[in-house]
């Protein structure tokens, strides 16, 4: 028998960890800062979308989201099109 799947709440709670807790300063400012302005706008599918990107390498995604690599399909749509704004990331001085 396998374990229940976690609830909604738990899985926001795991993808704001994952997401700001990537190793390097970049892809926590960009995956966390993304999360931190867009979560509460998600349903499941936003989520789901989300955790299948923080599977992604940072590397693919950060070019994603800057603009140097292209997006593949199954990432492309509105949540892609935020992220590539970046105007969601506030670096601290």
């Amino acid at each position: 028998m396998s374990a229940p799947s976690p609830d909604l709440e738990t899985r926001f709670a795991r993808a704001k960890f994952r997401a700001w807790h990537r190793g390097t300063r970049e892809a926590d400012y960009t995956f966390g800062g993304f999360f931190d302005r867009y979560a509460d706008d998600w349903d499941e599918a936003g989520l789901a979308w989300f955790e299948a990107l923080l599977d992604e390498d940072d590397v693919d995604v950060l070019a994603w989201a800057f603009g140097t690599g292209d997006v593949p399909e199954r990432f492309q749509g509105a949540q892609m099109d935020a992220m590539r704004k970046l105007d969601f990331v506030q670096i601290p001085r």
